[in-house]
């Protein structure tokens, strides 16, 4: 068994019945053949289970030495390769994973003699903090929580229930976190945001008295940074779920079961609604709000507030279809400047013919 929770063989069939039992229909198609792990088309070996779930894909099947592929009724599969045929091939294969290799397994250190940890600090039952992890004074640390080396929790932090530091993270003073928070290598909660006043050619620096606050149940990637606020609190509401490289500024307050996706930035004092998706590289200008349920395409740049339900695209971010016929234009720009100078010229010579008739 590795760190990352590998399990069993699993028989197909039974594998059907696990997918089924998650919501997903799932039906065996072939032989009931035993897997031991998932992986991609490309890659699979014998006993491994792969998925498709795009066409542009379909290629990679053909060429596959996986016994057995988790696909959707109406894709065809090679011979000698058993068929998993899913209602929901992406969700299946989610299934299929937690039930082959389950979730990472984290080494058990207890509390280390080598973690440095202030007297003053309140630490739950079943916390697994590894040697060079630093708990500052007053901080409160729950139940079965877990830090990896290098974590530092400043001083008058609350961590709550089950949470997971991998090394490095820096939470700073007096920011909280809920229940079963997860952040990734590298990651910073609660630095100082970008606050000064501008005095004739120099800047003063504005203290910044706020906090950050994680809801229960949220992931941030690596190398991440979230500001405390300048007064009062940067949110993260529960759920949400961040990409590496996610940058939220002092005073942002981001809603429940957010999904931001790499290098994504928002300024300070923006609203975000809840369930809103941010794909790779979009930037978010300050004092801004956006909607409930808004999905912005990467590389985006949203310069207004964005109402709920919307899907934007392009830098200003305007609605994806006039994003799209926007594109398609600049496309045909060169095109369009051959015939306006090819109309100039008939124009020109007109304009000639008509001198000389005259």
């Amino acid at each position: 068994m590795d760190s990352l929770g590998w399990t069993y063989l699993l028989q197909l069939s039974a594998l059907c019945k696990v997918i089924t039992e998650a919501g997903f229909e799932a039906r065996l198609e072939g032989e009931d053949r035993q897997v031991a792990s998932v992986n991609t088309l490309e890659d699979a070996k014998a006993d491994q289970l792969s998925f498709l779930t795009n066409p542009k894909y379909a290629a990679a099947l053909a060429g596959t030495d996986a016994s057995a592929v988790l696909v959707h009724d109406d894709v065809s599969v090679p011979d000698g390769v058993s068929a998993v045929r899913c209602s929901d091939p992406y969700a299946g294969v989610t299934v299929a994973i937690v039930a082959l290799h389950g979730y990472r397994r984290h080494p058990v250190w207890g509390i280390s003699p080598q973690a440095s940890i202030d007297p003053t600090a309140k630490i739950g039952a079943g916390a697994n903090i590894a040697a060079g992890a630093t708990v500052a004074a007053n901080a409160t640390v729950g139940q079965k929580a877990t830090f990896y080396p290098g974590v530092y929790i400043g001083e008058g932090v609350t961590i709550g229930d089950e949470c997971v530091l991998f090394p490095n993270v820096v939470i700073y003073d007096d920011c909280i976190l809920g229940d079963r928070v997860t952040i990734h290598a590298g990651t910073v909660i609660g630095e100082d945001g970008l606050g000064y006043a501008p005095h004739g050619d120099t800047w003063i620096k504005i203290p910044q008295i706020g906090r950050a606050i994680l809801g229960d149940d949220v992931e941030i990637g690596a190398n991440c940074a979230i500001d405390r606020a300048t007064l009062g609190q940067t949110e993260i509401g529960s759920g949400s779920k961040f990409g590496n490289g996610v940058i939220i500024g002092h005073g942002s307050k981001i809603g429940p079961n957010c999904l931001f996706v790499g290098q994504v930035g928002v300024a300070g004092s923006v609203t975000v609604g809840k369930h809103v998706t941010l794909a790779g590289q979009v930037g978010v200008a300050g004092h801004l709000s956006i909607g409930d349920h808004v999905r912005a395409a990467g590389r985006s740049g949203i310069a207004n507030s964005i109402k709920e339900g919307a899907d934007v695209f392009g830098s200003p971010a305007v609605d994806i279809a006039l994003a799209k016929r926007m594109y398609m234009a600049v496309q045909k720009l060169p095109e369009w400047v051959k015939r306006i100078r090819a109309l100039e010229r008939e124009v020109k010579a007109l304009h000639e013919q008509l001198g000389r008739s005259e």
